[in-house]
């Protein structure tokens, strides 16, 4: 999010501290003493991440997405608000329909492209298997959560590259201790450059029996600007998932179609 116009006191940002990542609350995780496969649990859900963001490529699927930003007091002082649908075709190629989009009323913010991506790339899927390897994992232990047992692991990026283009995770990731994939995340995507990105929380639900597709995603943080602190909602939810078949479509060349040469007997 950008900062495009400043209107708040700079002493609210001694007053309203934002939320990191790395300095989430361990809550009840618990150490692990018996011998843990570390390498074999980080393989395993990156490949998991790869299948799953192929397999959205045969699902479309609906998008709600809410950023408010938060007065002193805790009211709505102005908000971004869109929804749309979304279709992908086999080679990934991503396709918005938006369907509802009224004009945004945020007097200090800008939502920019990179937010926007991050609610299609970081957020959801961050740890393919082609990223692994620029990343470090340090494990925790395991937490119950819902009805799951998991491993939990804080992830961080090698090197943060300069362009703010160039999207890394950074927070933390529960696996499911059965099936070793990631059923809910907790972070933002760096680098943040002029910008600044809230500490999301993403939680995943099982689609059609076998896929954990993100299905709502949430922030509440205040990003500090150089001068000026602005405290944020975000509310993303995504529904209706349903599978479907890419078509081709056959168009003309432009110019007359060349017939067809005759066979030979």
């Amino acid at each position: 999010m950008r900062l495009i116009f400043a209107s708040l006191l700079l002493v609210i940002a001694t007053l309203v501290q934002p939320v990191q990542a790395q300095e989430q609350p361990v809550d009840d995780i618990r150490p692990v003493t018996a011998p843990v496969d570390i390498n074999r649990i980080i393989k395993a859900f990156s490949a998991r991440e790869t299948e799953f963001r192929q397999a959205l490529n045969n699902y479309s699927f609906n998008r709600d997405a809410k950023v408010q930003q938060i007065g002193m007091g805790g009211q709505v002082m102005g908000e971004y608000h869109r929804v749309s649908s979304f279709v992908f075709d086999d080679r990934a190629n991503r396709f918005e329909k938006i369907t509802y989009f009224p004009a945004p009323t945020l007097t200090e913010l800008q939502i920019t492209a990179e937010d926007i991506e991050d609610l299609g790339g970081i957020q959801p899927f961050a740890l393919e298997a082609a990223k692994i390897d620029l990343y470090n994992f340090k494990f925790l232990g395991t937490q119950h959560i819902d009805e799951l047992d998991t491993y939990v692991f804080d992830v961080e990026p090698k090197v943060i590259p300069k362009k703010v283009s160039e999207r890394f995770f950074q927070g933390r990731v529960w696996v499911d201790d059965r099936d070793l994939q990631i059923v809910k995340v907790r972070g933002k995507g760096v680098p943040e450059g002029k910008q600044r990105f809230p500490v999301f929380e993403t939680y995943r639900q099982q689609i059609d029996g076998h896929y954990w597709f993100p299905v709502y995603t949430s922030a509440d943080d205040t990003l500090l600007f150089p001068d000026i602190a602005i405290r944020v909602r975000m509310l993303v939810r995504y529904t209706d998932f349903r599978r479907f078949s890419s078509t081709v479509k056959i168009t003309e060349a432009e110019g007359p179609v060349p017939e067809p040469s005759p066979k030979k007997p």
